[in-house]
């Protein structure tokens, strides 16, 4: 029975670790071709590269004007999130607290709209976008971010303030809170967790989308970072080594910050799963 859980655990640790592989191996590959020139990229792709230069990253960063479009991005990144949680949870507690026909309703239409696919909705949405007037806005930018993100985000608050014992509102109301305070003080801080998960997820969709900012922003100064990457590929030709350093360049940030906050996101989904 032993020799038998023993093979399984092997069969499992083998299947994981090819799983593992496969997810490394486009980054390890972009990685490395991105050490090398262009001649050694285009004669031997998965050659090692002759030394460690960083011609090509030097090179990326000032094409890129890689700080420049690393705070536009953690700009956009962080104004978003923040009208995302702020706005969602609000209206997440406020619908799951209320039961009337119309709170049932709105939350409905929140739950019907994340079936509606972008491509549907991409082009009343940009003019929308020239009628409000915040094209080429990276603020604007955030409201369209906070508006898409907004129905799933209310879905998981929603699910996830039920686990909030509503005597603990009902004592805080008995003292005086209204219900800002109410929710700052008493409901909220309870919400943690879920919102660790909401935050972490928002901003790895946010830092590697591309369609959006590529509607609304056209000034090169507002640029993303991977707007800024796309402005090295050429009509004739592209410097592909540099190519693949901006992606490196622009891929490592959200590496590091989910290998710091990866705890939080877990523990997040499991007691969404749990509690929600």
């Amino acid at each position: 029975m032993k020799k038998k859980r023993s093979i399984y655990s092997w069969i499992v640790t083998c299947i994981l670790a090819l799983g593992v592989f496969i997810c490394w191996f486009p980054l390890l590959m972009a990685l490395m071709n991105s050490f090398k020139t262009n001649r050694e990229l285009f004669t031997n792709i998965i050659a090692l590269p002759s030394s460690l230069k960083m011609d090509n990253y030097i090179r990326t960063w000032e094409k890129m004007h890689y700080l420049r479009s690393f705070c536009n991005t953690a700009f956009l990144a962080v104004l978003a999130v923040i009208l995302i949680v702020v706005f969602a949870a609000m209206a997440g507690w406020k619908l799951c607290r209320v039961k009337t026909r119309l709170s049932s309703f709105l939350f409905g239409l929140f739950v019907f709209s994340m079936l509606i696919p972008f491509s549907s909705i991409m082009i009343p949405l940009y003019r929308m976008i020239l009628t409000l007037g915040i094209k080429n806005s990276l603020a604007g930018l955030a409201f369209v971010y906070a508006g898409m993100s907004v129905s799933m985000t209310i879905f998981l608050y929603h699910g996830f303030v039920k686990s909030v014992p509503y005597e603990l509102e009902e004592a805080a109301l008995i003292d005086g809170c209204g219900d800002i305070k109410r929710f700052v003080l008493i409901v909220f801080p309870l919400l943690r967790p879920i919102t660790f998960t909401i935050i972490i997820t928002n901003v790895l969709w946010i830092w590697n989308d591309f369609l959006l900012p590529l509607i609304v922003i056209g000034r090169q100064q507002q640029y993303t970072l991977l707007l800024s990457t796309n402005t090295l590929f050429g009509q004739y030709s592209s410097d592909w080594t540099a190519i693949l350093a901006a992606l490196i360049l622009s891929a490592l940030p959200m590496i590091l910050f989910y290998s710091i906050f990866q705890k939080n996101i877990i523990k997040g989904i499991a007691d969404g799963a749990l509690k929600g």
